[in-house]
């Protein structure tokens, strides 16, 4: 059986199409829709986006969100959890935050889902390090590891569960270790 190419768009026509469940992302002149989540990724990313706002969000230091889409760079993505400072969340005039985010997180994090590529997951965080994110997690559940991707620096994997995570320096007061992040998905 031949297999037609994937027809190619642009960024601009890509984002007049109306959004999809699952979210669509666009890289390469190319769609690719994200996989559904299930149940530990919906429970590490619930968890995780309650944990980093209970600490960043009071003060006005930044903000998580599950699943906001994020355009800059030539691409469109759509983190599991993107991070921004609070003085870098896109406002309107009256200073409520903007439905479009034109920029990069300040810390992107993505769960690995049953079936999807490590590789497209690894390129989607290595696209936001090169454009100016401080840190990009990628979270394995089936290996209980996580990976951390930082700029200039090597890719460090964290599996014992004693092990306290790196976290950009905007969450210093967040310590969370591997063992905490799994054990989530016991409760």
């Amino acid at each position: 059986m031949v297999q037609t190419p994937a027809k190619l768009i642009t960024l601009d026509k890509f984002l007049q199409q109306p959004e999809t469940k699952p979210p669509s992302e666009y890289t390469d002149h190319k769609i690719v829709r994200k996989p559904m989540p299930q149940g530990e990724h919906s429970t590490l990313q619930g968890d995780l986006v309650t944990s980093i706002n209970n600490l960043v969000k009071p003060n006005r230091i930044a903000r998580a969100y599950p699943e906001l889409r994020c355009t800059f760079g030539g691409r469109s993505i759509v983190p599991d959890i993107a991070v921004f400072l609070w003085d870098r969340i896109p406002r309107k005039a009256d200073g409520t935050v903007a439905n479009q985010f034109a920029i990069a997180p300040d810390w992107t994090i993505e769960i690995l889902s049953p079936n999807q590529s490590q590789t497209q997951v690894t390129a989607k965080i290595l696209h936001c390090l090169e454009h100016g994110t401080q840190l990009g997690w990628l979270i394995d559940p089936s290996e209980r590891a996580i990976f951390a991707h930082a700029p200039q620096q090597p890719l460090k994997l964290f599996q014992a569960t004693e092990t306290l995570l790196p976290v950009p320096d905007f969450a210093a007061n967040l310590h969370l270790t591997v063992g905490e992040i799994f054990g989530w998905l016991l409760e």
